[in-house]
């Protein structure tokens, strides 16, 4: 209940306030379009170049309907560009888009940026290796 209550009154403060929230962008802009701005006023890149795979996944969705929906960008989480090697918000640089990928449930398109794992965070041994259990029934390596 309070955190609804503290919803409702920062929409009501927002509300009479002239810095109304509005969108990066337009939905009906195109799908190249929602990425560079994206790139290049969230992250301060340069510009974007898009891959031929990209191009050919974005036609797709063209085609299918779905390029009104909005963009969300997978890219590396050390930087705001594609490049791991570019720490914190670098400038001049240009994003890679390699692929763009339709997640329909969730109701949007990933732009996978860069050379980037689909599920990151996960390390190069996985911690079930590590889990066993013993002939008296003890399991170890949960913790």
């Amino acid at each position: 209940k309070e955190l609804v209550e503290k919803v409702m009154n920062a929409i009501e403060k927002n509300e009479k306030s002239d810095k109304k929230y509005t969108p990066l962008y337009d939905l009906n802009l195109s799908i190249q379009e929602k990425i560079e701005k994206i790139a290049k006023e969230i992250y301060g890149a340069d510009g974007v170049n898009f891959a031929p795979k990209a191009l050919n996944n974005i036609k797709k969705y063209v085609e299918n309907d779905y390029d009104k929906l909005p963009i969300c960008i997978s890219k590396t989480q050390k930087s705001l560009s594609d490049n791991p090697n570019l720490l914190g918000r670098p400038t001049g640089f240009t994003i890679t888009v390699n692929e763009v990928r339709l997640s329909a449930g969730a109701g949007f398109l990933v732009a996978m940026a860069g050379e980037i794992i689909d599920m990151p965070g996960l390390p190069r041994k996985p911690a079930a290796e590590l889990i066993d259990i013993d002939e008296n029934g003890v399991i170890s390596g949960l913790f």
